[in-house]
């Protein structure tokens, strides 16, 4: 029996607001807004030249077909009336899920999605090397976050996954540090709609990565989709 293609749904945190739908088993699959490539294979997209998107990165089209693919997530705000209004559409304060984040800061996460498994090399996924030698399962798992104009998103570096960032609207950067300090910061990585930036970690052992002090900095109200790999044991 033939796989069905193009197969499609809804993301958990899709709404009037934003679209965000998840489509399987790619086929000439015609895609207006941010596509994310959510599998270890370069994918291609139609025009005079076809042009690539590499694993886990992102392009903005507009009404053109991605060739093939196995699973990619296509994202566009479509209302920016009452659009910072996610905490009455059911996403949480991150204050509410993780003790001690300051009161002040308005910061906001929507609920997350896992969207299937992938087999990855995590030293291919932070590009510490090209060819795949130590491959295991991951489980994908999407959520997005909104925050105001100037707002400082916490400076951390705990996280037992491997991450990248999409911008989905408004303008920011994801910001390195030496110390948990914002004076000690030493890299601004502007995020503008569309772009998924390097990863920020190196692997350190089994399951184990490293991440660098870091954080999200809003420039503009700013709503931006985390792709976590959590592995499988």
């Amino acid at each position: 029996m033939t796989e069905a293609t193009n197969t499609q749904r809804d993301l958990c945190f899709a709404d009037a607001y934003m679209s965000a739908i998840l489509v399987e088993n790619v086929d000439n699959y015609i895609a207006d807004g941010i596509v994310v490539n959510l599998s270890t294979d370069i994918i291609y997209v139609e025009g005079e030249v076809d042009t690539p998107i590499q694993p886990w990165r992102s392009a903005t089209l507009r009404g053109n077909a991605v060739r093939k693919a196995d699973r990619i997530a296509v994202l566009k705000i479509e209302n920016l009336e009452q659009l910072g209004g996610v905490m009455l559409r059911g996403w949480d304060w991150f204050g509410d899920i993780y003790n001690g984040f300051p009161r002040e800061t308005p910061l906001f996460m929507s609920s997350i999605d896992s969207v299937g498994f992938v087999t990855e090399d995590p030293f291919v996924f932070t590009r510490e090397r090209t060819d795949v030698r130590k491959p295991q399962q991951f489980e994908i798992k999407l959520k997005c976050w909104w925050s105001p104009n100037e707002t400082d998103c916490f400076i951390h570096n705990e996280h037992p996954f491997l991450e990248v960032h999409t911008q989905i609207h408004g303008y920011g950067r994801m910001q390195k540090f030496r110390e948990r300090d914002a004076a000690t910061v030493y890299e601004d990585v502007i995020m503008a709609p569309g772009f998924t930036h390097e990863p920020f970690c190196i692997v350190t052992g089994e399951n184990e990565w490293t991440y660098p002090w870091h954080r999200y900095y809003t420039d503009l109200e700013s709503i931006w989709l985390a792709i976590e790999l959590h592995p499988v044991d």
